[in-house]
């Protein structure tokens, strides 16, 4: 596991390097931002064991469309130490509505072949939120032609629900969120179809975002759940 930190933190100097100077000049917006997690979780399923991981990216802006790289330390329980996200898409509004439409590709540049096939895969999606009241509801679906390992297509379907709390208590940044989500494989080689959940609180302090969030699924290892406590800074 601190292999797997040393390297995320290596890459993610790397990064900041070579895109802070390729963004001298651009006409849209360029950020960054980096955060220390105690569990890096992905629809219900723990990516690191259970145990902590160091993240970051860059994202390009400019007008409704956007690109961007994000990047975390991993564990498997294989040589797998790392994984890379490159996505871009598209933010249209119309009305009250935000849609996002975009497509990513998850890479895992030091990871072994599986036996069905290669960790890599890519996903497009789809999703829109709006103002209901003083919540902001969304829904999205993501579909993969064949998802990780090569096991065939696979959807997933995530509702969320989110309460911005900062005005009401004068706390800066502070919100609740929940989220439920669906997975559905296609030729079901991972098992079962599943389904996960989450509830966060999130808060602004010293220039800091800091997140806490439970987690639920009755996923590839049965019934789990777990806890993340996430700092981490844009710029």
């Amino acid at each position: 596991m601190k292999r797997s930190i040393i390297s995320a933190a290596f890459l993610l100097t790397t990064m900041l390097s070579s895109t802070a100077w390729a963004g001298d000049g651009l006409p849209g917006d360029l950020s960054g931002n980096v955060a220390l997690t105690s569990n890096y979780v992905f629809r219900g399923i723990t990516q690191t064991d259970d145990g902590p991981a160091i993240q970051g990216g860059f994202d390009y802006t400019q007008g409704m469309f956007y690109a961007g790289t994000w990047a975390s330390s991993v564990d498997f329980g294989d040589d797998t130490t790392m994984e890379l996200d490159l996505y871009a898409g598209l933010t249209p509004t119309y009305n009250m509505l935000s849609f996002d439409f975009g497509v990513i590709y998850y890479a895992y540049p030091d990871s072994p072949e599986l036996a069905t096939g290669e960790q890599n895969f890519i996903e497009v999606y789809g999703g829109v939120s709006a103002p209901v009241g003083p919540f902001e509801v969304g829904g999205s679906v993501a579909y993969s032609p064949d998802f990780y390992g090569e096991i065939g297509g696979a959807f997933y379907y995530q509702a969320t629900l989110r309460m911005d709390l900062s005005e009401a208590t004068g706390i800066e940044g502070l919100s609740i969120d929940g989220s439920y989500g669906a997975s559905q494989f296609e030729d079901g080689l991972l098992g079962d179809d599943y389904e996960d959940y989450s509830i966060g609180i999130s808060v602004t302090a010293l220039g800091l975002d800091i997140g806490a969030r439970f987690y639920g699924t009755n996923g590839l290892s049965g019934n789990d759940e777990s806890f993340g406590i996430t700092v981490s800074k844009s710029f």
